[in-house]
């Protein structure tokens, strides 16, 4: 279940670093502040972006602290935010759908 939590992350951070890159937006200083930048240029509602934005710093735990994850975090973490990720991609389809 980590491993498919970590994967789905790191896509959608990667789709994140992609719009940033293809809008010529503010280059992000961290994983965490691609999901605040895509917020704050409206590619994302700022709420929603904010609200994410830790999921960024959870997959980096995820990634490279994989002997020491915390069980319960990503339980819990899958209980509070089932929908987000779908969230995220339904944002994504819309933005892009609008700039085609």
């Amino acid at each position: 279940m980590e491993r498919y939590l970590e994967v789905s992350l790191e896509c959608m951070i990667d789709v994140g670093e992609m719009i940033i890159s293809r809008q010529s937006l503010k280059k992000p200083e961290s994983y965490k502040e691609i999901l605040i930048i895509l917020g704050d240029n409206g590619i994302l509602p700022q709420d929603f972006s904010r609200k994410i934005s830790p999921a960024a710093d959870f997959r980096g735990e995820l990634l490279h602290m994989y002997a020491d994850i915390d069980m319960d975090k990503v339980y819990l973490s899958l209980q509070n935010h089932p929908g987000d990720l779908e969230k995220f991609a339904r944002y994504i389809t819309l933005y892009l759908e609008k700039t085609d």
